[in-house]
């Protein structure tokens, strides 16, 4: 069943996660009323799928050594993602350059405020371009990730868990949202931050959260009612990802081009005593040829290096 909130109950929601936010969020550096907005869609690309106590020296790295979209674009897009390092997903680090030469040719060199003049950045997606347009700018849109799903599924629908993401989720968002476009910036970050250290996926802290009193789950007797969860991603170890981070961290490492057949060997032999090494040497190949694909490394005269 869906629940509509009236508008008083909202209020009173979005006020009372607002003081708390004021009195407890993390001190997180991209936070720092002086940090651009360009910091801001750094902080959000690296950030996606990565945990923020991972994130915070890579993003101090990448400011103090590239702190405007033109210094990042200056360099080669395979210094980005030397610079990437292990944060995971280093496509993002090639799409994070695309969009700084983007930035810094098209529009002076400052980010664009507008939803969808940042939806036509390289690797800026519909929450991306929402969350640099509040925290940035501001602007009164709705942001929604997972653990803000997971406090609306909660506090407003009485369930245990989000479940899939759906359309509905930017206007349960949306009808939270206080009217004054300050109070809404830090009404995302707030429910933001409570579904990442409050109203966890699997601990929440119940006792302490401060909207408790208009939480319907909790008011429900916490119903184990979740929704058909997500497929659980396939283990690292052992997999083609774990040979992908071993071959780029080789190339990360060298100080110019390397042989094609030394890059392969970095990843070769995840696998031997369980299928093989003849297993582990193919499994190197698909891991390069796909690093290939991507545009991760690039084959040049005969040896491979950073793009």
């Amino acid at each position: 069943m869906i629940i509509t909130l009236g508008a008083m109950v909202a209020n009173e929601i979005s006020a009372v996660l607002n003081d708390w936010f004021r009195a407890n969020a993390r001190d997180l550096p991209w936070r720092d009323p002086e940090t651009s907005a360009w910091g801001i869609l750094v902080s959000e690309f690296m950030s996606q799928q990565t945990q923020v106590d991972r994130v915070i020296p890579h993003w101090e790295e990448w400011m103090a050594r590239w702190p405007n979209p033109s210094d990042l674009a200056a360099d080669a897009p395979g210094e980005a993602v030397r610079a990437w390092k292990r944060l995971g997903y280093p496509r993002r680090a090639l799409w994070l350059h695309q969009a700084a030469c983007q930035i810094a040719a098209e529009h002076g060199d400052e980010v664009p405020s507008d939803v969808e003049v940042l939806l036509s950045l390289t690797g800026i997606g519909p929450y991306t371009a929402r969350a640099v347009a509040a925290f940035a700018f501001g602007s009164p849109e709705p942001v929604v990730d997972t653990n803000t799903r997971r406090v609306i599924a909660r506090a407003v629908h009485g369930r245990a868990a989000a479940g899939m993401p759906a359309a509905r989720d930017l206007d349960d968002m949306a009808a939270l949202l206080p009217a004054d476009p300050a109070e809404a910036a830090v009404f995302n970050a707030a429910a933001m931050e409570l579904g990442a250290v409050v109203c966890t996926a699997r601990k929440p802290a119940c006792l302490t959260c401060p909207i408790a009193e208009f939480c319907e789950w909790r008011g429900s007797g916490f119903p184990d009612n979740a929704p058909t969860k997500r497929p659980k991603q396939a283990k690292f170890a052992g997999s083609d990802r774990q040979v992908r981070g071993l071959i780029m961290a080789a190339m990360r490492a060298a100080t110019g081009p390397v042989s094609r057949e030394d890059a392969v060997a970095a990843g070769a032999g995840v696998r031997a005593g369980v299928g093989g090494a003849q297993t582990g040497a193919e499994q190197a190949v698909r891991a390069y040829d796909s690093l290939i694909a991507d545009g991760l490394i690039v084959e040049h005269e005969g040896s491979v290096r950073l793009p």
